[in-house]
């Protein structure tokens, strides 16, 4: 991976922002992490998906009732990775490091890695935000072209036409695919993938084996293949449309901005850290406490890129403080009033960007 520094010498922004949000912590006598509000999410979200899975195996369901029931699962699933799993892995759903590290296995119990995720999520994108050629989350090509530096192929014309089946298809390919790459190539796109103890092998495999044995084994002995394979590619739709448009919502979006590092070379970025998780970030849907309920406050991802090991519960707090302060600093404040907004924007922005690009003058004179 490229050495990559940002400057920090200036961090007058963040020193001041951190200063008052940690005041409001201090003075009203709360802690940083999760509450009962986050606690009783997490009973309904489990009791709803282990409820959906029970009738699923045990229930004498008609086809459509099966069906919609995968559709319920897939909606829970994903708003427990929303909530549970993402506050766990940042630490932020407790103030107990171990019950941080059980939650976060939610991931595993959802088919993926939560060893790999850590380091994906928490180190590689939270610091390296939409930075072409680090930056996993829009390592994509050349199925997706996400930002105007990476490749542009014919197929991006219609990039925007088959983005949503290809956000459907989108858990699978993590779980199957993406997940064993990184475990046998070592690497998380560019970067190193760190170091696997014994006990982090025996947990990746037991967990993909439980999960082939719950998801696959058990129900096609319930159902049969066909139905199986029906029921089980709807429940994954729905969680890969799910999961994928609310993670694009924050980065991909009109007025987000993005950096390029050429993978053999220094790079500087001439922001600070905190600057450019701003101005890489963006909010939706702000005003909406059932969305905000659903993912996990994740439609506050400029309030999380400054403070992740922060609980999303306190993020609607704290928003207010962000924005005084980028007020204050003269620094954007990218968010959205609806989520269709959110959604448009995106769109218009992954059109765009299936354009074929202007040649440069070096190409012209080469032409």
């Amino acid at each position: 991976m490229a050495k990559i520094n940002f400057s920090n010498s200036n961090s007058a922004f963040y020193q001041s922002l951190k200063t008052s949000v940690d005041s409001y912590f201090t003075n009203n006598n709360i802690k940083k992490t999760g509450d009962w509000r986050l606690y009783s999410k997490t009973i309904i979200l489990v009791i709803t998906a282990l409820t959906m899975y029970g009738l699923l195996m045990f229930a004498d369901l008609q086809n459509w009732q099966a069906l919609l029931i995968c559709v319920v699962f897939g909606i829970s699933l994903a708003s427990i990775g929303f909530n549970v799993m993402h506050d766990a892995n940042h630490g932020s759903y407790s103030t107990r490091p171990m019950l941080n590290d059980f939650l976060g296995l939610s991931l595993n119990a959802l088919g993926a890695s939560s060893f790999l995720w850590k380091q994906k999520h928490n180190i590689i994108h939270h610091t390296y935000t939409n930075v072409d050629g680090i930056d996993d989350d829009i390592a994509k090509s050349p199925i997706i072209r996400h930002c105007e530096s990476q490749k542009w192929v014919p197929a991006h014309k219609v990039q925007y036409l088959y983005l949503l089946p290809v956000y459907a298809l989108s858990t699978i390919f993590w779980i199957y695919i993406m997940d064993f790459t990184k475990y046998f190539s070592h690497k998380i796109f560019t970067t190193d993938a760190w170091k696997m103890t014994l006990k982090n092998h025996l947990i990746f495999w037991a967990t993909k084996i439980l999960y082939i044995t719950f998801y696959i084994v058990l129900p096609i002995m319930v159902w049969g293949v066909l139905p199986w394979l029906v029921g089980y590619l709807v429940l994954n739709a729905v969680m890969g449309l799910i999961l994928s448009l609310v993670f694009q919502l924050a980065h991909v979006v009109e007025n987000t901005e993005f950096e390029h590092v050429p993978l053999d070379a220094t790079k500087h970025i001439e922001s600070a850290w905190a600057e450019h998780q701003i101005r890489t970030t963006a909010n939706f849907a702000m005003g909406n406490k059932v969305i905000s309920w659903f993912v996990g406050g994740l439609n506050y991802q400029v309030e999380h890129h400054l403070f992740p090991r922060v609980s999303h519960i306190h993020y609607p707090a704290i928003s207010k403080i962000v924005m005084e302060k980028c007020r204050e600093f003269n620094l954007p404040y990218n968010k959205y009033d609806t989520m269709s907004g959110a959604i448009a924007s995106h769109f218009r922005v992954m059109k765009q960007l299936g354009k074929k690009p202007a040649m440069s003058m070096h190409q012209v004179q080469a032409a």
